[in-house]
């Protein structure tokens, strides 16, 4: 089975959590039988496509998938953004009856509190998803939660959930930058931390007020925005943080976050699943999370993870982690074998079998 692995603007989203999780899919997918292309020019790119259809090829070296045309012979085309490449896409799948598998990474409550406006687009952007989803052969999502979201819009198309999995190797090592990224952002002691694009929707208040009113050092590893697409509330607190609050900004090793903290601290207030929170786990972190739906679906309080609802619970949470090291142990032993159960396998298992559901029918 030849399948298009698409991503939309994947330069630009390398460093997101939807970039992670297409990276998952295609490492997951070469341990199996399904050869993956990343675009639909036959050739990658259209100047390749261009060359293949003239009968010539620019790398002679590499497996043609020629048909003579300037579009790539694939048996089903995987979507994984919702912008107009993956429109065209989805209707040249129709027009060439080949099956379709859209896979949910945005929805209206996720895009929320992102960026300057987010929020007040939700209305047209629920209307978009229902319309863009509904064109699938099946829609993938990262969770039961994802699922019951995009049936309250309703979608015109079976969902199924499918997580977005965990590349345990590419955290291998992570222990030895310790000291290299500790002093490099200038952190002691208990270090309560975060990873990935700064964010309100991620708990960024919460954050800094919890840091406001501790004494731990608190740092956020990721980037973020202070132009004009950024919100006002990261702009403020990026520009004036408290005195124990460190954004760090982009880092080259994502190693080096899991390795300086010790804490680690996820007020998200909506998640379709939280991929950095596995890799938290997969490191053996003791995790502190907001108590929603996503998350009770994936983890258990008080076994691999405390979850709080109130800055009360929050603040307690905190003081009990920090004091008491043989807890924090234990919840991070635990948080392993949580981070083992979505494995790269298990979603090379799950992948494999919604494509064979949609090309048998």
């Amino acid at each position: 089975m030849r399948v298009l692995n698409h991503l939309e603007l994947e330069s630009h989203l390398d460093r997101s959590g939807i970039g992670t999780s297409v990276s998952h899919q295609r490492a997951a997918l070469a341990k199996t039988d399904v050869s993956v292309c990343t675009s639909l020019w036959n050739g990658e790119t259209p100047v390749r496509a261009i060359e293949n259809a003239l009968g010539g090829r620019l790398d002679t070296s590499q497996p043609s998938h020629s048909n003579g045309d300037l579009f790539a012979s694939i048996d089903l085309a995987h979507c994984n953004m919702i912008g107009p490449s993956s429109v065209a896409i989805a209707q040249y799948a129709h027009r060439q009856d080949i099956p379709l598998i859209l896979h949910a990474h945005v929805t209206r409550e996720d895009f929320a509190e992102s960026f300057r406006g987010s929020s007040a687009v939700g209305k047209p952007l629920e209307r978009y998803l229902r319309w863009f989803y509904s064109q699938a052969d099946l829609v993938l999502c990262p969770s039961q939660y994802t699922k019951q979201v995009l049936e309250s819009y309703p979608i015109d198309a079976p969902i199924r959930p499918i997580t977005n999995g965990i590349d345990i190797d590419s955290l291998s090592g992570f222990e030895s930058l310790r000291e290299e990224y500790r002093t490099r952002f200038d952190l002691d002691g208990t270090v309560v931390f975060a990873v990935g694009s700064v964010f309100e929707r991620k708990g960024l208040t919460t954050f800094c007020e919890l840091a406001q009113a501790t004494d731990y050092e608190f740092a956020w590893f990721g980037t973020y925005d202070t132009g004009p697409q950024a919100s006002s509330t990261v702009r403020r607190w990026t520009k004036h943080p408290p005195e124990n609050v460190t954004f760090t900004g982009w880092i080259d090793d994502k190693r080096g976050a899991f390795a300086a903290g010790d804490i680690y601290l996820f007020p998200s207030k909506v998640e379709n699943q939280g991929l950095v929170v596995l890799e938290a786990m997969a490191c053996g972190k003791a995790v502190i999370l907001r108590d929603i739906p996503v998350f009770e679906e994936y983890y258990t309080h008080g076994e691999d993870c405390l979850m709080c609802a109130t800055m009360d619970e929050f603040e307690d949470a905190l003081a009990e982690l920090a004091s008491n090291p043989e807890l924090r142990e234990r919840l991070g032993e635990n948080a392993r074998e949580t981070a083992a159960t979505h494995s790269l396998d298990r979603v090379a298992d799950k992948l494999v079998d919604a494509y064979q559901k949609v090309t048998t029918v």
